[in-house]
């Protein structure tokens, strides 16, 4: 028997949470096969098979936390043959998944996490109708069948039952009772609301995502300035070589790269909103290190673009969407997240007109990006209708002058709306 321990999965990381497991209990898996996810305050990291075998026993379910190096499942070594269910296997009885309901029959089998549903909530297995691999009952199958209001006949003999009892008694017994079944009563078993509540642990992406947030707020003196873009020029500027873009370099012409470069501009500009404070010291970089905010599978995460000012546009475009697909497949690595000395979040794609980002401790700054809404606006004495943007800087007062915060984002504002800036380096 082997055991699958937690792995070290990162400086500094010394306990896990169970994402998913992707295999089942007595379930046959090949060697280099991922068994589970497992989710860190960074990332998601996978544990795979070790060789072929079957996994005989899950010892942490989903959503539970589990320490480094501590046991979570045991593994059975051996080839598939040798490990199927027939007389005088070797696989122990804890590897046969699904527990049978007592006189349920092959149909009614049960899962143990449904069973336990339908024993807290007194509800007959075999009235439940499986809906999993071979009529199996489910988790899902159980909490629908938990939740599931009475039918109308039910009703009506409850009814009839208390009716009956409340004649049987005397008067002052039967009042009470028979005033508690009204049509109002009926009316909220049949479709009333579902004041149900469901308690679920707080994800390690999510828990740490909010310390870093409180901790931004706690230790830094954060203050937001706006301005606004006409994307007009760069919106003409994709549509003219979009198809000649994305033939050369196999990958769409976006508007993150535009802006990550005119970030890199406008950071070599003004150095503080690329610094940090390091106790009573000021850390200037002389590299440019752009994370790039993105909602993934388990909460919003925020890789780093390494060195933007040596990359060209495809670099950064190719690279964001590689990012964004692991992110979406929680497979991204602690090392894809970590450093960064600058932050873009772009809250246009879902729909944000205007908000104030948090900056990303140790940084200094945060560019907030917002969704691009035609407004009229004054245009050499003419009024016009230009595709706007609104643009957010969030940044650390300590180190950084409302100057130069502003001055930050008005050269990223000229930048874009004179993208030729970025060749001409001017």
């Amino acid at each position: 028997m082997t055991e699958i321990v937690v792995p070290a999965v990162g400086e500094s990381i010394s306990e896990v949470q169970i994402s998913q497991w992707l295999k089942k209990e007595g379930e046959w898996v090949a060697a280099g096969t991922d068994l589970v996810d497992l989710e860190t305050e960074k990332a998601s990291v996978q544990i795979s098979a070790p060789v072929d075998g079957v996994l005989v026993k899950i010892l942490k379910p989903n959503d539970q936390f589990a320490s480094v190096g501590e046991v979570i499942a045991q593994f059975q070594p051996g080839p598939k043959a040798a490990t199927t269910s027939t007389p005088g296997s070797s696989v122990p009885p804890s590897a046969a998944a699904p527990v049978a309901a007592p006189g349920g029959g092959n149909e009614s089998r049960v899962m143990p996490a449904a069973r336990r549903v339908l024993e807290d909530n007194k509800v007959s297995a075999q009235s439940v109708t499986g809906t999993g691999p071979g009529g199996r009952v489910t988790k899902e199958d159980a909490i629908l069948a938990s939740s599931t209001p009475p039918s109308n006949a039910a009703v009506s003999a409850a009814a009839t039952t208390i009716a009956s009892s409340a004649v049987a008694t005397p008067s002052r017994v039967s009042r009470p009772v028979a005033t508690t079944i009204t049509p109002s009563s009926t009316a909220l078993q049949q479709g009333g609301p579902n004041r149900n509540e469901e308690i679920k642990p707080m994800s390690m992406i999510r828990r740490t995502i909010a310390t870093r947030l409180v901790q931004a707020q706690h230790n830094a003196a954060l203050l937001t300035t706006f301005n606004e873009i006409d994307m007009q020029p760069v919106m003409q500027l994709r549509t003219k070589y979009r198809d000649a873009f994305n033939d050369k370099h196999g990958v769409k012409l976006g508007f993150m790269s535009f802006f990550a470069k005119a970030t890199c501009e406008a950071l070599k500009r003004f150095p503080s909103v690329n610094a940090e404070v390091r106790g009573n010291n000021i850390v200037y970089r002389n590299y440019y290190d752009i994370g790039i905010a993105i909602g993934g599978g388990k909460g919003l995460v925020v890789p780093v673009l390494r060195n933007v000012e040596r990359l060209g546009f495809a670099d950064i475009e190719r690279t964001i969407s590689e990012y964004a697909n692991l992110a979406m497949a929680n497979k991204l690595m602690p090392e894809d997240l970590e450093g960064g000395t600058f932050t873009i979040s772009n809250g246009g794609i879902y729909g944000s007109l205007l908000s104030t980002p948090i900056v990303n401790p140790p940084q200094s700054g945060i560019l907030g990006l917002h969704a691009i809404q035609e407004r009229p606006i004054a245009l050499n004495g003419q009024v016009v209708i230009r595709p706007m943007m609104y643009v957010a800087l969030t940044y650390d007062h300590r180190i950084i002058d409302g100057r130069e915060a502003v001055s930050f984002l008005k050269t990223i504002k000229e930048v874009i709306e004179d993208p030729s800036r970025l060749f001409l380096e001017i």
